[in-house]
């Protein structure tokens, strides 16, 4: 396995569309682990392949939470098949836009077609953090960001506070 760097604002890929895996072989597994060892090194709960750089349809989310065992679930080429109408509303972070936090309103249930790591097909229902958590992945998949909900001046100013924290490393916060 191995830790890879997170992509974030405003590197152009993450606007990017990623493409279809065909075939689930063993770079694909691979990536998957990779995935994982990285948002669990990064204390997320969910991380696309585009936000290492790699524009493919694969996700990996972990929604457990400290107390409990991992319940890692990986998700390859996902299609969400349902949406409710009922809706719920999480304060949504993202590895890809550091130090930022935006209420956002999703469907509250969504069912989720997919493709396992060993390559069968399957189906998923989802709900509250799951379904927000997943959802939000996908999004990456199809090039949209959680900064995409906001205004373009909110959304242009989230991109230059980022930006200055990229060129200031040494800046810390307590």
């Amino acid at each position: 396995m191995m830790l890879k760097e997170i992509v974030t604002v405003p590197d152009e890929i993450l606007k990017k569309i990623s493409d279809p895996i065909e075939k689930v072989g063993i770079n694909e597994k691979k990536l998957i682990e990779d995935l994982f060892e990285t948002m669990y090194h990064s204390k997320g709960i969910g991380l696309a392949a585009v936000q290492v750089g790699i524009l493919k349809r694969v996700l990996v989310v972990d929604v457990s939470n400290k107390d409990e065992k991992n319940q890692p679930i990986a998700l390859i080429n996902p299609v969400i098949k349902n949406l409710s109408e009922e809706t719920s509303v999480y304060e949504e972070g993202c590895l890809s836009i550091p130090e930022t936090f935006i209420e956002i309103e999703r469907p509250k249930i969504c069912e989720v077609e997919y493709i396992n790591e060993k390559g069968e097909k399957k189906n998923l229902r989802c709900d509250g953090l799951l379904s927000t958590c997943i959802q939000h992945e996908i999004n990456h998949l199809d090039g949209k960001l959680i900064i995409d909900h906001l205004s373009k001046l909110k959304k242009d100013f989230i991109i230059k506070k980022i930006s200055k924290i990229k060129k200031n490393p040494d800046r810390i916060v307590v």
